[in-house]
Formats: structure tokens, C-alpha cells, sequence
């Protein structure tokens, strides 16, 4: 009996009614709602958000029927192999039967992300007449599929959009009136995103309009457009706080500091916002750099992966920014770029360095990030949380470096570049262990390294100590089977694997996806096969719900850094996923579905 009688029992229904809703971790989500049959009719009633890694692990009438109210939607399409060509155009990923059940069953729908997606004008024009009145976000991120004639739909009937994002995405332009209209219709928006795209047919007229009438804009990337064409947009943009795509024009041919001159005179005319502080021009030069030397002190935030810097230009701007917090670059940073964000850019919490494009011709032999320039960031930039590089040499007493010093780590990605024949220390096992050991906060990891850079003990110790690692990339690891059967004994969190280049056979790969219990998505590419039956081996780790693709082997025509014709081959992929739709119906011609 209750201690206290006269008091009314609590209705335990009401409390969790209110408690879930403040719940945002979704493995917690998932725990409640198996706890009993009303927490999870309590769940389904009161989640607001739901992402889908792939499009396919359920159907459209399966998502609404489970949580009806749901605000936010993300859906993943293409497998992120797709960023890089590996996967056949016509996979899959289309949005139009999600599209078709979110504009009739999801009333109360806010927010919509489709990422790696085929969109079709037909997909936003549906979207823009049934859910535009409330759309408030809408990302249509790496998608292809549809033209500026659907972005005019959305522009048209969702007035109430805060956020329009098409970053890297494949748009056919057949003029720019999608953004007069949108221009004219909104007076909310805040985030303008179509960097990386080829809308040409932008007016800058167009995006002064929009600045002077959303006074809340804050963030606005763009396609590639001149500085010079953007000074009445800046002045308008008043409340602006990022900014990406604009480049400087191509400085005179002058000698010496008149060039710099000539280019800080033409550019006087152009006064950057008060408030920004967070910068992503492209194509800016040497010349051009002081230019932002005046603002460099409050950016909290860098893009500098399609500048013309060199690594003298990196260490000119970065020790000039004291308050940095993020930074994209590409590996012409150098290890002395490295040392300068460590000594002045004590705040880092995010680096990305990717691989140059003219990498191999490199003509300044600072432009390399090896073991030295890591081993000088892991002391100074301890609060780093996200760190992604391509480096041309490493050896083990860096990464056992990181694995002491930055305790924040939780996203770690290493690419060893094949271009230098002699790395000064592999294998890679015993940094390896140090590093996962010592970061416990990683929850995604990738090591993409090459023949020899680690054994199968490394690969054990990957698996032991990656207890809280949910996503994890491995390419040209480990030497036989053994390696990836004692990488499955640990990792019990692990979800997402994908694996390319990598020496193990379909038996030990069909094992190994057994033997990790939360593996919900296998992607693999590059494979040892070992008989011609070697399908029915893949199938000794079917079970029920886990979808099972082959993509055979295939050959391409592709341009190499000459710009000439050659044949890529492709070896043959496997991919499996839990799924509670079953067989998918679109699946191609060129993908073998395998079934038990």
C-alpha cells in the first residue's frame, strides 16, 4: 500500500508521455520501447524524430504506421561508396514512394533530409503543395535527379522554409528563377545552401533581394561567383555569420607587393558583414590573403579545401586565428601548417584534411602531413573531437601520441597515401591499440591504410578496444582470415562496417557478420574468392530481416590526373543490411539479390 493514502497514485502513462519526448538519444528510444507493449505505443505516439541509414531497412507505410506524428524525417539512400563512384548510377535510392506517403500520412512534418537520394521535380513539386505550407527545413543533400524547375515548386509554396540546403548535389540548371522566386516569397529564411553545384545562372541581384528581405539570414553557401558582384549582398546581409563560394578574380600580372596592392584596391569596395565567422572562399591565392587578415581573429570556422594556398599562405592566416574551432584544408597544410594550429589555434575542435588534387606534382615539398605534424597537434589541440586526414607517412609513436593526449576524439578517419614507397614504421598495430585505448569517446572510426599496415594481431586489437566504435571503415587491412575473425570477437556496438581492398574470404566474412551482435549494414568491396560456389558461402550469414546484395565485378572508362581515357576495374561488392521490407522491388538488373 502507498505510505501515503489519501495521495492519488501517479498515472505512470502521463510522466513517460512527457519524460520520452525528452529523450534524444535514439538507443535509448530503442530501450524504452522494448521495455513493455505501452512504452512502446507510448513511443511510437510521442517520437519526433527518426533517421534511416538506408532507405530501404523499411518501407514508407511501415515508418507511418509506427510513429504517425513524427516532425523530422532523414533518409539515407546510396551507400556512401556512391560518393566515390563505386557503385552502379542505378542502385537504387529514389525518394518518390517516400515522398508520395510523407505528403499524405505525415501532417505535423517539419523537417525533411534526404541524403545520397534521387529526386525528381515531381518529388518537390508533391512535397511543395502538401507539405510546403509547414516545411520549415529541407536538405537534399548529395542528391541527383531533379532540375531548378523543381527547386521554382519549392521556392513557390514553401514560404515558411528556414533552411534550403543542396550542397554537392547534381542539378540540372535551366535558368535561375528559382532563386527571384524564392526571393520574393520568403522573409524567414535563415540557412541558403548550393555550394559545390554547378547553378551558374545565379544573379547576385537575386541574393541582395533575399538578404534585405530575411533579416534573419545567417548562412548562405554558394556556387563559384565573384567578391566584387557580392558587395551589395554583403552590405544587405546584416545578421550573416557564414559565408562560402565566393572567389577573388585572377590578380594582375605585377611583381612583388603590387600585386597585393592592386588586389587589396580592387576588393576595398567589399565590406564582409560584422558578424562573420565562419568563411569558405574559393580560389583565394596568396595575393589575396590579407584581405582577410582583418577578420581572421574572430573566424571560428575555416574552408579552405579550394583555396590556392601553399603551406607558407596556411601559416600566414592560421596563426592569425586565435578563436578557430573548425577547419577543412587539404594536406598542402604541411606538417608546419600543423605546428602553427597548434601553437595559435589552441580551441580546434574539428580538422578534416583531405588529399590535393595535383597531389602527385606536387610542387611544394612542405605540402605533406606525416607523423610530425600529428604528433605536434595531438599536443596542442587537445579539445579535438573530429579528426580526418590523409597523411603521406605515419608511424606508431603518433597515434599512440593521439591516443594519450586527445581524450575528445570521437570520430578519428586516417588514409595513408600510396605515394611514398617506404613508410617510416609498419605495421601500425601497436599505435593502433594505443589510440583506441586511449580515446574511449570514439564512436567512429576508419583506417584505410595498405598491405602491411596491419596484421591480423593489429586487427584483433581493433576489435578490442572499439567497444564504443558504432561506425568503422577498413581498407587493405589484415593478412588472412584469422585477422577479421578476431576483429568480430570485440567491437559489440559496432553497426556500420564497410571494408575495401581487404585480403578475406567470403566464408570469413559471412562468419564475422555473424559474430558481431549489432551489425545492422555490411558493405564490402574487394574480396578473396574461393570457389566458383561462392555465393552459397556469402549466404552462411543469412538470417531473418538481413537483405543480401552482390554487385559482380565490372569495368570502367574513367580520365586519370592526365585527363586521358583509361579502364578501371571494379571488384565485385557484397551488401547486406537488415531490413524489415523484405526484397527490395527496384533492385537493377546489374545487383544479384541473395536469398537463403
Amino acid at each position: 500500500m502507498s505510505k501515503y493514502p489519501n495521495l492519488p497514485l501517479p498515472n505512470y502513462d502521463t510522466i513517460w508521455e512527457l519524460v520520452l519526448p525528452y529523450i534524444s538519444t535514439p538507443s535509448d528510444h530503442n530501450s524504452l520501447s522494448l521495455v513493455c507493449k505501452r512504452w512502446l505505443e507510448i513511443d511510437n505516439l510521442t517520437r519526433k524524430h527518426v533517421t534511416m541509414a538506408l532507405c530501404y531497412t523499411a518501407t514508407p507505410q511501415q515508418l507511418s504506421t509506427r510513429f504517425p506524428h513524427l516532425e523530422s524525417v532523414k533518409l539515407k539512400g546510396k551507400p556512401r561508396a556512391a560518393m566515390f563512384n563505386l557503385i552502379p548510377e542505378d542502385w537504387g535510392g529514389y525518394v518518390t514512394p517516400w515522398v508520395e506517403e510523407l505528403a499524405t500520412k505525415f501532417t505535423k512534418l517539419k523537417k525533411l533530409h534526404f541524403r545520397r537520394m534521387i529526386v525528381g521535380d515531381g518529388d518537390l513539386e508533391l512535397l511543395g503543395r502538401t507539405r510546403g505550407k509547414d516545411l520549415q527545413v529541407l536538405k537534399l543533400d548529395k542528391c541527383s535527379g531533379f532540375s531548378t524547375n523543381g527547386l521554382k515548386h519549392i521556392a513557390r509554396y514553401c514560404r515558411n522554409l528556414k533552411t534550403l540546403v543542396m550542397e554537392e548535389s547534381i542539378i540540372k540548371e535551366n535558368d535561375g528563377e528559382w532563386l527571384h522566386e524564392l526571393a520574393l516569397s520568403n522573409t524567414v529564411l535563415e540557412n541558403l545552401n548550393f555550394y559545390m553545384t554547378d547553378l551558374m545562372q545565379v544573379k547576385f541581384q537575386d541574393l541582395e533581394l533575399l538578404a534585405r528581405n530575411c533579416a534573419s539570414l545567417v548562412s548562405v553557401k554558394i556556387s563559384d561567383s565573384d567578391i566584387l558582384d557580392l558587395k551589395g549582398f554583403f552590405l544587405a546581409a546584416v545578421a550573416l555569420e557564414e559565408f562560402a563560394g565566393g572567389s577573388f578574380s585572377e590578380a594582375p600580372e605585377q611583381d612583388g607587393e603590387d600585386v597585393v596592392n592592386l588586389q587589396l584596391e580592387r576588393y576595398s569596395v567589399v565590406s564582409l558583414p560584422p558578424k562573420l565567422c565562419r568563411l569558405g572562399f574559393t580560389y583565394v591565392g596568396k595575393v589575396e590573403m590579407p584581405i582577410l587578415f582583418p577578420i581572421a581573429s574572430r573566424l571560428t570556422k575555416l574552408d579552405l579545401l579550394y583555396a590556392l594556398l601553399d603551406t607558407e599562405g596556411h601559416c600566414l592566416l592560421l596563426e592569425r586565428c586565435p578563436n578557430l574551432q573548425i577547419l577543412e584544408t587539404r594536406n598542402v597544410v604541411g606538417d608546419r601548417g600543423l605546428e602553427v594550429l597548434a601553437r595559435f589555434c589552441k580551441k580546434m575542435r574539428r580538422l578534416r584534411i583531405e588529399r590535393g588534387a595535383d597531389e602527385q606534382e606536387m610542387e611544394d615539398e612542405e605540402g605533406i602531413v606525416s607523423q610530425r605534424g600529428l604528433t605536434a597537434l595531438a599536443h596542442g589541440c587537445v579539445e579535438l573531437e573530429y579528426l580526418a586526414v590523409y597523411v603521406s607517412d605515419i608511424d606508431n609513436a603518433s597515434l599512440e601520441c593521439i591516443g594519450a593526449h586527445l581524450k575528445n576524439l570521437c570520430d578519428f578517419r586516417l588514409v595513408l597515401l600510396d605515394r611514398e614507397e617506404k613508410i617510416t614504421d609498419l605495421p601500425l598495430d601497436i599505435g593502433v591499440g594505443c589510440l583506441l585505448r586511449g580515446c574511449s569517446k570514439l564512436r567512429r572510426c576508419a583506417l584505410y591504410l595498405r598491405p602491411g599496415g596491419l596484421t591480423d594481431t593489429g586487427l584483433g586489437y581493433v576489435g578490442k578496444y572499439s567497444s564504443n566504435v558504432r561506425w568503422m571503415l577498413l581498407g587493405y587491412v589484415g593478412e588472412s582470415d584469422k585477422g577479421i575473425l578476431e576483429f568480430s570477437k570485440g567491437c559489440p556496438n559496432l553497426q556500420k562496417l564497410e571494408m575495401r581492398g581487404c585480403c578475406f574470404s567470403e566464408s570469413a566474412l559471412a562468419l564475422s557478420a555473424v559474430q558481431l551482435p549489432s551489425l545492422r549494414y555490411l558493405w564490402v568491396q574487394g574480396y578473396r574468392a574461393t570457389s566458383p560456389n561462392s555465393n552459397q558461402e556469402i549466404l552462411a550469414m543469412a538470417r531473418p530481416y538481413w537483405n543480401i546484395e552482390i554487385i559482380p565485378a565490372r569495368r570502367l572508362i574513367a580520365n586519370d590526373p592526365e585527363g586521358e581515357a583509361v579502364l578501371v576495374e571494379h571488384p565485385a561488392h557484397i551488401l547486406a543490411y537488415y531490413s524489415l521490407a523484405g526484397r527490395r522491388a527496384d533492385c537493377p538488373t546489374s545487383v544479384l539479390p541473395l536469398h537463403p
